[in-house]
Order: C-alpha cells, then sequence, then structure tokens
C-alpha cells in the first residue's frame, strides 16, 4: 500500500471513531459499594426460629436494610457488643410503648412526624387512632409511596372514599416527580450541572410527601395543583437542556462530517494525481 494511501486510510479511521464518539454517550462506572458487616443482632436474631427470627427476615427486605438502618437505630442499646446489645444503660428500648412509636420514627423522619401530629391521624394518637407503624409496618417498611393509600389498609380504621379522593389527586403529581427524577439522575450520569435543578425537586418533593398525611381532600387537590406548576417549571428547565444537548450534537456531527467529506476530498485529488 501506497504512503498516502495507508495515511488517508488512519485519517478515515481516525475521523470515523470521532464521528461514533460524537454521537454515543459514555455510560458512567457505578460505585462499587462493600455491605456493611452484621450487627450483633441480626447475627443472634437471624439465626432464630419463630417469632425471634421472624424481625431479621422481614427488615431485609425493607427500605431500612437498603439503606443501612439497623435494628439499633429504633430499639437501641449496643449493636457491636452481645453482652450490653440489650443494655437500658447502652440506650437499649426494646419494643416501644403505642404512644412512643411516633416519636422513636420522628428521630430521623423529623418533618413526617410533624406532618403526622398535626393530622387528624396524630390527634388522636393515645386514642384509637393509628401510629407510624399501622400504616407503614414494623420490622418490614417499604418505600413510601401512594400505593399505601389502598382500600384494604384505609377501610380497616373508616371508610376509603375520602382516601381515594386524596390517593387521585395526588398520582399524577407523584408521576411528575418520577419522571423528572429519572431525567435528572441521567444528565447528572453525563456530568451535566444539575444541582439547581435537583435542590428544587427536592423542596417541591417535601412539599408532596406533607400532603400524604393530611386528610382534607380539598385541601390535598389544591395543594397538588400548586406542586404540579412547580414540578412543570422543573420539566421546562429539562427541556431546555434537551435542546442544548440536541444543538451541541447537531453541531458535532456536522463538524465530523466535515472533516470527513474533507478528508474524502483530499483522498480523491490525491488517486487523481497517481
Amino acid at each position: 500500500m501506497k504512503p498516502e494511501r495507508r495515511a488517508m486510510k488512519n485519517l478515515t479511521s481516525s475521523i470515523t471513531l470521532a464521528f461514533l464518539g460524537a454521537c454515543m454517550i459514555t455510560p458512567v462506572a457505578a460505585a462499587v459499594v462493600s455491605p456493611p458487616q452484621e450487627i450483633v443482632c441480626i447475627r443472634c436474631h437471624g439465626g432464630q426460629p419463630g417469632r425471634l427470627g421472624e424481625p431479621v427476615k422481614l427488615w431485609r427486605e425493607s427500605i431500612h436494610a437498603a439503606n443501612n438502618v439497623a435494628c439499633n437505630e429504633c430499639h437501641g442499646g449496643d449493636p457491636n457488643d452481645a453482652v450490653n446489645a440489650m443494655s437500658p444503660a447502652r440506650g437499649f428500648l426494646g419494643v416501644p410503648k403505642e404512644t412512643d412509636i411516633p416519636g422513636v420514627c420522628g428521630r430521623c423522619h423529623v418533618g413526617v412526624l410533624k406532618d403526622y401530629l398535626a393530622s387528624a391521624h396524630g390527634r388522636a394518637l393515645g386514642k384509637g387512632g393509628p401510629t407510624c407503624v399501622t400504616c407503614h409496618g414494623n420490622h418490614l417498611v417499604v418505600k413510601a409511596t401512594l400505593d399505601i393509600i389502598n382500600e384494604k389498609r384505609c377501610s380497616a380504621c373508616h371508610g376509603y372514599e375520602r382516601a381515594r379522593t386524596i390517593r387521585e389527586a395526588m398520582q399524577q403529581t407523584e408521576g411528575l416527580i418520577l419522571s423528572i427524577s429519572g431525567r435528572i439522575d441521567g444528565y447528572k450520569g453525563e456530568g451535566i450541572d444539575t444541582e439547581r435543578l435537583e435542590k428544587g425537586l427536592f423542596s417541591v418533593r417535601n412539599s408532596f410527601h406533607s400532603l400524604s398525611h393530611n386528610v382534607d381532600a380539598e385541601m390535598v387537590k389544591r395543594e397538588s395543583a400548586r406542586i404540579n406548576a412547580e414540578l412543570n417549571g422543573i420539566a421546562a428547565s429539562l427541556g431546555k437542556i434537551d435542546e442544548q444537548r440536541k444543538n451541541r450534537r447537531l453541531a458535532g456531527v456536522g463538524v465530523v462530517g466535515g472533516a470527513l467529506l474533507a478528508a474524502l476530498i483530499l483522498y480523491v485529488l490525491r488517486r487523481s494525481y497517481d
């Protein structure tokens, strides 16, 4: 192969690779996180049969386990010392009293505790009203979604009609939050600055979550409409990012295409002089 042909072939291959690179998104490698060492509570109760081991089985499938929130976060005690794991001197609480449950959960979920106590459910605490575990469970705590508001759970205490209205008013909002959150995560993975959008979504999501303990259906509908408007504003900002990325990609394709065309013309000219 003549030197000029070899050079043109190498140039064409390099430009082709650049063209393909301009049209692709390089995935970001996921960080490898080592699982935490199991605490003595898990090691002891995990192998026991019946009621002593059941809480561990349920916990393993919970949102708490997924976030490394273990037994001692709720029950106290020393999670690293088998002798003092259930010592009151080390803060062991055991099973909290019914009226103490919201306070235990509220040590982490401060805002939710405030919303709950202000609600009709919270005002009925100690008078037959539900606590956190009534709706969310105790060991098999799942990620909070609108699926928690369902006829089977709500009708155990009262009629479902008001709860149905509240759920329907919140469904569109929840869908928008999930969609926007996914888009922001995608852009963040590409290295795009999403800090402002993340903060905006965080604030809106908190407002939305505060509605989940409100039983005033009309207020929930009004607030859901307001939150939807804020979410549409965030979506509009994401749309601008989409347009910018599209324009940059088209510009990149144009530049590479022009380079390929120039290389082809140069190659034809050189061939004509052979």
